[in-house]
């Protein structure tokens, strides 16, 4: 495998820019000089501690249900049959195959409620003892279970994937391959996108530095580059000006698409939390991981939607059913930082509470004109352009590249080693410290 293979497999992954930037300088060693420069510099921070990163580099997958087919198999003594164990589809089709045996409905799969009784059994043919139908109804449950839960996990990867890299997945490795330069960008320029966030006032930083502009500026400068593709992980108006306006209008029904999917589901768990709009600080019972990751698909898609509305000339399309952004839940502790250091509530929270949900306007539900949120901005002095409420979103100035810090959910530390010590006493995580792990103190110093 080399080079721009890896850095094809790091799109589906969550590596370092400065691992990126290696395979970068791997991949294409005949860069300008200046890129190669810019290049080097932020691989050579990639050597600190010899290489060594306690983060993960990459995603939470879900695990497989090979364990759970393989004991089906046993107990209903079945050898046959190809299953997909990755996927949920596969997985709930080979529960109702073997499952037909006991009559099985994988729509019922209630244990005290959705049971043959003695009579029921007797008159569907099966001549089981009630001990081992009730194996067989219970191994049937835990298999349709496990293929509930391996789609919640891929379902929450693919948008936590879309809100940091856009439609990647999209992208084959032919194509990928067919265009170096382009790879290298969006390769890079994903990787800084997918940076995690620290527990700080500042905000994020902004993911086109230094590295990411040379590069870009790389492949405008030659011709042939796949700007269809770069769109697909950049949608901005450098880059959607050079497509064509069928290419435009194929990403436009795009991020249409999955920003209708993501709203469907954030209206479904805004229904069943307990989320105080005028806030959105995190309250005990609330599945905040999961907001977040559907908000941050949310905005992406919809900053998508909007960029492909503008540079199409087609915003008047949806001028009177322009849907707002999505506010993150945050953590009490950083509510109360903000306002111990005299800030207070992000602006736009401010906004968001302000407007129809966003997921009612999809639906037609509850109006809001791009007059509305304009005017909700305004008194609560917020530019609805450049904050990307009305418009493309602008970053500021091109960032200067940071080394990527250790953090411990969201504390920067000083070493890996410290940093997974700190993980493994669930140091900043709300849980009791484990002490065993220092030694038997009681404080963190």
């Amino acid at each position: 495998m080399d080079a721009l293979d890896r850095l094809y497999d790091s799109l589906d992954a969550r590596l370092r820019p400065e691992d990126v930037a290696t395979l970068v300088l791997e991949a294409r060693p005949s860069l300008p000089n200046r890129v190669h420069f810019l290049l080097r510099d932020v691989a050579m921070h990639g050597n600190r501690w010899h290489g060594f990163s306690g983060m993960s580099a990459d995603y939470a997958r879900p695990v497989g249900a090979a364990r759970q087919v393989a004991a089906a198999r046993f107990l209903f003594g079945v050898d046959g049959g190809v299953v997909d164990v990755d996927d949920p589809i596969s997985v709930l089709e080979f529960a109702a195959l073997v499952g037909s045996e006991i009559n099985w409905d994988p729509a019922r799969t209630d244990f005290l409620a959705d049971r043959l009784n003695r009579d029921a059994r007797a008159a569907a043919g099966i001549e089981l003892s009630k001990r081992q139908y009730n194996r067989r109804f219970r191994m049937l449950r835990r298999l349709s279970a496990k293929a509930a839960r391996l789609e919640r996990v891929r379902k929450m990867r693919g948008m936590t994937l879309l809100a940091a890299a856009g439609f990647v997945d999209a992208i084959d490795r032919e194509r990928f391959r067919a265009d170096p330069d382009a790879a290298c960008f969006i390769a890079y320029f994903t990787a800084r996108r997918k940076l995690r966030r620290e527990f700080t006032l500042s905000g994020r930083q902004n993911p086109f530095d230094q590295v990411a502009d040379a590069l870009f500026a790389h492949c405008t400068a030659r011709d042939g580059t796949d700007w269809p593709m770069i769109a697909l992980a950049c949608p901005t108006w450098d880059v959607l000006r050079r497509l064509r306006p069928e290419q435009v209008g194929e990403l436009l029904g795009r991020w249409s698409a999955a920003t209708r999917s993501v709203a469907v589901s954030l209206g479904e768990l805004w229904s069943s939390s307990d989320i105080d709009q005028a806030t959105m600080v995190v309250r005990r019972g609330v599945d905040s991981s999961t907001w977040n990751a559907l908000a941050g698909a949310y905005n992406a898609a919809r900053a998508g939607w909007i960029a492909c509305l503008h540079a199409s000339g087609l915003t008047s399309l949806v001028e009177d059913a322009w849907p707002g952004k999505v506010m993150r839940v945050v953590a009490a502790d950083l509510a109360g930082w903000h306002q111990m250091s005299g800030g207070g509530l992000h602006p736009d929270t401010s906004v968001w509470s302000r407007l129809p949900l966003p997921w009612n306007v999809l639906e037609g539900t509850a109006p809001c004109s791009r007059a509305d949120i304009e005017a909700a901005c305004r008194e609560h002095l917020v530019d609805p352009s450049k904050s990307g409420w009305t418009a493309p979103r602008t970053h500021g100035a091109i960032a200067r590249f940071r080394p990527t810090p250790e953090l411990v959910h969201g504390v920067a530390v000083s070493d890996p080693l410290w940093a997974m010590a700190l993980r493994r006493a669930h140091a900043f995580s709300g849980k009791p410290v484990r002490t065993e792990v220092f030694g038997g103190q009681d404080t963190l110093d």
